[in-house]
């Protein structure tokens, strides 16, 4: 990912401080979609995200991130209930 690449324009306010473990946050650095994952921590210049249902995490420079909108928390939290329904995670 390049550093100059800007964020997707009316994406809301960016992240300007690293977040508590396990709060959701939105990636906001491809043009097609937003990701929403809970941030594990700090990996050099990168944060690290884990989706919320569980698989595997990846690296976000802090710049293309913003906190979750209230719509996206809730779909994240129904997406990690009913893969725990599934036992696909405890």
């Amino acid at each position: 990912m390049s550093a100059e690449k800007a964020p997707p324009p009316g994406q809301g306010a960016l992240q300007t401080q690293i977040p508590a473990p396990g709060a959701l946050v939105a990636d906001v650095s491809r043009q097609d979609r937003v990701r929403v994952g809970e941030f594990r921590g700090v990996a050099g210049p990168y944060w690290m995200l884990r989706p919320a249902k569980g698989g595997a995490e990846w690296e976000v420079l802090p710049e293309y991130t913003r906190a979750a909108t209230p719509a996206e928390r809730l779909g994240a939290r129904t997406a990690r209930e009913n893969a725990r329904s599934r036992g696909e995670v405890a």
